[in-house]
C-alpha cells in the first residue's frame, strides 16, 4: 500500500505548494523510494487546455496527451519522471464522471451528493495514480487555499483518505505565508494561526507546517506557531525565497523536511545524495563562464509563467554548459513597432516559442528573419517553427503571400490538420495533436547530429502544421526539413545550413528538459549562442 502526502497552502495562492510537493520527491527518491506526485485542481474546467496563459500560464503536456497544470511539469524536472494523466484532476473531471455515472444508472436511483458521491470520486483518483504509478509514496498537492469554497469537497476527500488507508499512512503538510512588517520590525505568524484554525474546523491538522518567508523564522516564532498550531516545533520549516529553484529541496534537507516524513510513515530509508543537485545549483548561482543573451520572442509577456518549461529549458542548458543565462523579454508585438534590429542586434541567440492567434505573428516573422540573414543562432518551438517556414516562403520561396490558415492567408504553407494532405484529428484536445509521438530524423542532419539518433519521441501541442502542397517548393530553396512523423505526413523539424544555428520544431521539446538532462536541442541551441558570444 502507498503512504499519502497531502500538500495544502493557506493565507494566499501561489507560495509555492508545488515546489514544496516536488521538492519533497526529489529528496524522497534521492532516498530510494518510488514517488509520484499528483496535482489537484479546483476549478470546474476539465483541464487548462483552453485557459488563457496570462491567467493560468502554460498548459504542460504529458506524455500521454493530458493537458494539465504547470505544477505536473515542476514535478517532472525535479524528479525526473514521467507522469501522465492520472497525475492531474480537476473539479470538470470529477463531476463528468460522477454526471456520467448518474446518467448510465450506476448509483441504483440514489440521490447523488458531494458526500459521499463527488468525494468518493476524488479519492478513486488518488488512490488509482498511486496504484498506476506502483508509489511507495504519494505526494497529492490540492491546489487553491484552505477557507476557498471550492477546495472544500477535496479536503474533505483527503480528510476521510485517513480513515481509509490509516492514520499512519497519511501525512498533512500546510504551506503558509509569514508576512514581515517593516513599519514594526516584526515577523507575523496571526495569518498562519488563522489558516491553521480553518483546517481544524473541517477535521484535519497539519502534521508540518511550511512557512513561506523572505527572511529566517525566528526562534520566537517557530516557538508561537508550534504553540498555536499543535505542532512540534521541530515539524516548522522556513522555506526563504532562494534565486534558483532547485535550491530549495537541499535548503528544506538541511531542515530534516523528508526525515520527519519518513518518521511520520515509521519508514527507513538511505540518506539522499543531494551532492549533483548541490554543484549544479553552484553553477547556477556562480557560473564561471559569461552571460549569455537570449531573448525570448513572445506576445504573453505580463505573466512569465506562460513560457515557464522554456525557461527551465534554458536554465538547464546554462549550467550544463557553466554558463549564465541573461534571458531578455522581447514582445513580438514591439518589434512589429520599432523593428527587429532594434530589439534584436545585441543578443546572442533568439527563441520563438509556441502560441496561438494572430496577434503579434508579423513581429515573431520578423525576427526569424533578422536570424536568418544575420546569422543569429535561432531557435523555434511550435508556432516558432510555423513562423520560420512562413518567413523562408516569404523571403527566399518567393510566396510573397504566404502564411497560415489560421489566420486566412491566401497562400497558406501553413494549414490545419486534415488539410493539404496532412493527417486528420488523430487525438483529442479541441482538435490538436497531443502528447509523444514518433519523429524519424534525416541523417547527416543538425537534427541527427544533436539526438545522436534517427527515431525520437516528443510531446506535441498543435493543429495546424506545414502545409505538404508547398513543401517540395519551400524545401528547393534550402529550407531543410530533417525530421517528420513515421509517414512523412508531418513536417516534425526544420534547419537550415550554412548558419550557425538555425533550427525549428514542431513539438515542444522544454517538456522533456530535466535538471541533470538538458534537452539537446536546448543544449545545441546554447551552445550556439555561447559561440556568438565569444
Amino acid at each position: 500500500m502507498s503512504h499519502y502526502v497531502f500538500i495544502t497552502g493557506g493565507v494566499l495562492s501561489s507560495l509555492g505548494k508545488g515546489i514544496t510537493a516536488a521538492s519533497l520527491g526529489m529528496l524522497l527518491k534521492a532516498r530510494g523510494l518510488n514517488v509520484t506526485i499528483m496535482k489537484c485542481d479546483p476549478y470546474l474546467n476539465v483541464d487548462p487546455g483552453t485557459m488563457s496563459p496570462h491567467q493560468h500560464g502554460e498548459v504542460f503536456v504529458t506524455e500521454d496527451g493530458a493537458e494539465t497544470d504547470l505544477d505536473l511539469g515542476h514535478y517532472e524536472r525535479f524528479i525526473d519522471i514521467n507522469l501522465s494523466r492520472s497525475n492531474s484532476v480537476t473539479t470538470g473531471q470529477i463531476y463528468s464522471t460522477v454526471i456520467a455515472k448518474e446518467r448510465r444508472g450506476d448509483y441504483l436511483g440514489a440521490t447523488v451528493q458531494v458526500i459521499p458521491h463527488v468525494t468518493n470520486c476524488i479519492k478513486e483518483s488518488i488512490v488509482r495514480a498511486a496504484t498506476i504509478n506502483d508509489a511507495d509514496v504519494t505526494i497529492v498537492e490540492v491546489g487553491g487555499t484552505v477557507g476557498d469554497i471550492e477546495s472544500l469537497p477535496y479536503l474533505e476527500a483527503i480528510r476521510q483518505m485517513r480513515s481509509d488507508v490509516g492514520r499512519d499512512n497519511v501525512c498533512y503538510i500546510h504551506v503558509t505565508y509569514i508576512p514581515y512588517s517593516k513599519a514594526i520590525g516584526e515577523m507575523k505568524s496571526k495569518p498562519t494561526q488563522h489558516s491553521v484554525k480553518e483546517m481544524r474546523a473541517i477535521g484535519l491538522a497539519p502534521d508540518l507546517i511550511v512557512c513561506r518567508t523572505g527572511r529566517s523564522l525566528t526562534r520566537e516564532v517557530r516557538a508561537k506557531i508550534s504553540l498555536f498550531c499543535d505542532i512540534d516545533e521541530a515539524n516548522v520549516l522556513e522555506a526563504k525565497d532562494v534565486d534558483c529553484l532547485y535550491e530549495i529541496p537541499v535548503e528544506m534537507e538541511k531542515q530534516g523536511f523528508s526525515e520527519i516524513v519518513l518518521k511520520r510513515f515509521r519508514l527507513g530509508a538511505a540518506e539522499p545524495d543531494m551532492e549533483p543537485v548541490r554543484q549544479l545549483v553552484k553553477k547556477f548561482k556562480n557560473p564561471q563562464a559569461e552571460k549569455i543573451r537570449i531573448g525570448l520572442v513572445g506576445k504573453y509577456m505580463k505573466l512569465a509563467d506562460a513560457y515557464l518549461s522554456v525557461i527551465e529549458a534554458l536554465h538547464h542548458a546554462a549550467a550544463h554548459l557553466d554558463a549564465a543565462l541573461d534571458l531578455v523579454w522581447v514582445a513580438s508585438e514591439q518589434i512589429e513597432r520599432d523593428g527587429a534590429e532594434s530589439l534584436l542586434k545585441d543578443l546572442h541567440g533568439v527563441i520563438v516559442p509556441g502560441g496561438f492567434g494572430e496577434r503579434g505573428i508579423e513581429g515573431k516573422i520578423l525576427a526569424v528573419q533578422y536570424c536568418r540573414e544575420h546569422k543569429m543562432p535561432f531557435f523555434g518551438l511550435c508556432l516558432g517553427m510555423q513562423c520560420a517556414v512562413i518567413e523562408f516562403a516569404r523571403n527566399v520561396a518567393g510566396i510573397a503571400d504566404a502564411g497560415s490558415s489560421e489566420f486566412n492567408a491566401p497562400s497558406p504553407v501553413i494549414t490545419m490538420l486534415g488539410v493539404g494532405g496532412q493527417p486528420g484529428n488523430i487525438t483529442s484536445g479541441a482538435g490538436m495533436r497531443l502528447g509523444a509521438l514518433p519523429c524519424r530524423i534525416a541523417e547527416k542532419t543538425l537534427a541527427a547530429s544533436l539526438y545522436d539518433t534517427t527515431l525520437i519521441y516528443e510531446r506535441h501541442r498543435h493543429r495546424y502544421a506545414v502545409n505538404s502542397e508547398y513543401r517540395a517548393r519551400i524545401a528547393r530553396k534550402g529550407l531543410t526539413i530533417s525530421g517528420t512523423s513515421p509517414d512523412e505526413q508531418v513536417v516534425e523539424i526544420v534547419e537550415i545550413k550554412d548558419h550557425p544555428f538555425f533550427i525549428a520544431c514542431q513539438f515542444h521539446p522544454e517538456f522533456k528538459s530535466r535538471l541533470m538532462r538538458p534537452h539537446p536541442l536546448f543544449k545545441g541551441f546554447f551552445a550556439a549562442a555561447q559561440k556568438k558570444a565569444r
